[in-house]
């Protein structure tokens, strides 16, 4: 598969995320809008399969699998009245994956941008990895809260409490 075709396929597939968040956005549009999620995956999925960039199918197989079962698992077993929970908690795995991918661009070395470009590319791995880590933290605090292990009252705190004042 051609790079231009790789990056119009993933162009495509942003689409249809953005298409899906719409979606789901009302109950009446939710099905359409899981719909355009899973077709946007799967056009993601295929252009990475097919891509020049995959040295290993080994890895993106056990990958697949991996999160294919976690998933299941986590269908199978979590009640309805759970979701809300478990959308958190997934949530922020998402903003983690959205760090490692900007960890991961930062260290590649492959490319061999100068000037403007190596900038540009710069400052969008520091705004991904930023929102990433606020997407991520924001979420495992919605899910403490939502399952009640984080309470909303204010901390007080003392400075004359705490161990370096006495």
């Amino acid at each position: 598969m051609s790079h231009g075709l790789v990056t119009m396929s993933y162009i495509a597939a942003s689409v249809l995320f953005i298409l899906s968040l719409s979606g789901l956005s009302r109950q009446d549009t939710s099905r359409q809008g899981n719909y355009f999620g899973m077709a946007g995956m799967t056009i993601a999925i295929v252009a990475t399969i097919f891509g020049h960039n995959v040295h290993s199918y080994a890895i993106l197989l056990v990958a697949l699998l991996i999160g294919g079962a976690i998933g299941s698992r986590a269908a199978a077993k979590v009640e309805m009245t759970q979701m809300p929970e478990l959308v958190a908690i997934m949530h922020s795995l998402v903003g983690l994956a959205a760090v490692l991918v900007g960890y991961a661009n930062f260290m590649d070395d492959a490319a061999m941008l100068t000037g403007v470009e190596k900038t540009i590319h710069e400052v969008e791995i520091y705004i991904g990895v930023f929102i990433g880590a606020v997407t991520c933290s924001g979420s495992v605090i919605a899910w403490g809260k939502l399952c009640g292990k984080i309470t909303g009252k204010p901390m007080n705190i003392n400075p004359q409490d705490t161990c370096c004042y006495r």
